[in-house]
C-alpha cells in the first residue's frame, strides 16, 4: 500500500507532516509514503527529524514537486497555473498507478479541485464531496458535506448519502447505516425546499434513512450518517471544533481559580484525558474525499502528527475495503 502525502500542505511546516509519515511506517508494515514536494527540503528535513535510520527507511521515500499551492490561493487557479504542485503531482502518482491514496492537509478547495481534475468523478457521481467523523455519546457519526458544494440540488444530498453510508459502513463495520437528514425539526415537513425535497428522495431509496435529524441531536449517536450541504455542513464542523476547544479552555481557566479546583482535578485528569481525547479532531484522521474516482483524505490544515499517522491509516482502509467500488455500486442501485 502505497499513500502519496502532499508534505507541503498545512500550516505547521513539513517537519509535522513527516513526523506523521513516520509515524504510519513505524506501526504498519505493509504501509509506503512517498513524501511530495521540493526534494532538497524534504530531504534535508527528514534527515533532521531522524528519518532515515529505521529499519522502515525503504518505505519512505520522495517526489519531486517544485511548486506549493497557498492556503488562500484561489483552487481554480492553482490547478491551472501550478501543475507541478505537490498536491497535483500527487493525484498524478494515483493517476499513473504509483500511489494509492493522496493525503493532504493543504488548501481542501485546491485537493479537491486537483483530486477531480486528475482522476475524474466515479460514474454517477454529479459532485464529489467531503465526510467528516464527529465524535457522538456512542459511536463516530459521518456528516457530509462539510464544504465542498455550499449550493446543492436535492439529487446531490442522495448521493452523498449514498457515498457516506457505503463509506461508513466499510471502515466503522456497520451494518445498515442510518441515514439521517440534518434539518430544524424532526418533522418531515421541517425545513427549507432543499431539505423537504431531499427528504421525499431519501425516504423513497434503499438506504436506511431514518428522518430528519436536529442540530442538538448530533452528538446522541442515534444516526450513523448525517446529510447536509456544504455551506451548513462546514458551519457545524467550526462549530463543534470551536466548541470543544473553547470547553477545554474554560475548564481549564475554573480549575485554575482554587487550590480546591486544582486537588480535584488531580483526582480526575485521567478522565479529563480521555475526554480530551475523543474531541480532539487529530483521532479521526482527516475527512475522506467521497466522489472522486480515486482516494484522497483531506486533513486539517493544523494538522499534527498523530493527525498525519492516523490520516494515513483512513486512506489505506478505504483503499483495501475498496470504497469506491461499493459507492458506485450503490449509485447504480439507488432503489435495490
Amino acid at each position: 500500500m502505497r499513500i502519496a502525502l502532499d508534505a507541503m500542505g498545512g500550516d505547521r511546516g513539513s517537519e509535522m507532516l513527516i513526523r506523521g509519515a513516520i509515524a504510519a511506517v513505524e506501526e504498519q508494515s505493509d504501509i509506503e509514503v512517498v513524501l511530495v514536494g521540493p526534494e532538497p527540503l524534504l530531504r534535508d528535513t527528514l534527515t533532521a527529524v531522524g528519518g532515515r535510520g529505521g529499519a522502515w527507511s525503504d518505505r519512505l521515500t520522495i517526489e519531486h514537486a517544485p511548486e506549493v499551492v497557498g492556503m488562500d490561493e484561489s483552487p481554480v487557479d492553482a490547478v491551472r497555473k501550478k501543475k507541478l504542485s505537490s498536491v497535483m503531482v500527487a493525484f498524478d502518482l494515483v493517476k499513473n498507478g504509483r500511489a494509492d491514496a493522496v493525503v493532504s492537509a493543504g488548501n481542501s478547495g485546491a485537493t479537491l479541485a486537483a483530486g477531480v481534475r486528475k482522476l475524474g468523478r466515479l460514474r454517477g457521481v454529479s459532485r464529489p464531496g467531503i465526510a467528516s467523523f464527529f465524535p457522538t455519546l456512542k459511536k463516530p457519526v459521518m456528516l457530509m458535506d462539510i464544504g465542498a458544494n455550499v449550493d446543492c440540488r436535492p439529487q446531490h444530498l442522495c448521493q452523498f448519502a449514498v457515498m457516506a453510508s457505503s463509506c461508513s459502513s466499510l471502515l466503522l463495520t456497520i451494518d445498515r447505516p442510518r441515514v439521517g437528514l440534518l434539518s430544524i425539526g424532526e418533522e418531515s415537513g421541517k425545513g427549507n425546499a432543499l431539505v423537504k425535497e431531499t427528504y421525499d428522495l431519501l425516504r423513497e431509496s434503499s438506504l436506511n434513512f431514518v428522518g430528519n435529524v436536529e442540530g442538538r441531536d448530533v452528538y446522541k449517536g442515534d444516526v450513523d450518517v448525517i446529510v447536509c450541504d456544504g455551506f451548513v455542513g462546514n458551519i457545524s464542523l467550526k462549530i463543534s471544533e470551536g466548541l470543544a476547544d473553547a470547553a477545554m479552555q474554560m475548564l481549564k481557566k475554573e480549575i485554575m481559580k482554587t487550590w480546591r479546583a486544582k486537588l480535584g482535578y488531580l483526582l480526575i485528569r485521567k478522565a479529563i484525558s480521555g475526554f480530551k481525547k475523543q474531541v480532539d479532531y487529530a483521532e479521526y484522521g482527516g475527512a475522506p474525499l467521497l466522489g472522486i474516482n480515486g482516494t484522497g483524505i483531506i486533513c486539517h490544515g493544523t494538522s499534527n502528527a498523530t493527525a498525519i499517522r492516523n490520516a494515513i491509516e483512513v486512506a489505506s482502509d478505504m483503499v483495501r475495503n475498496k470504497v469506491n467500488k461499493v459507492i458506485v455500486e450503490g449509485l447504480d442501485n439507488p432503489q435495490a
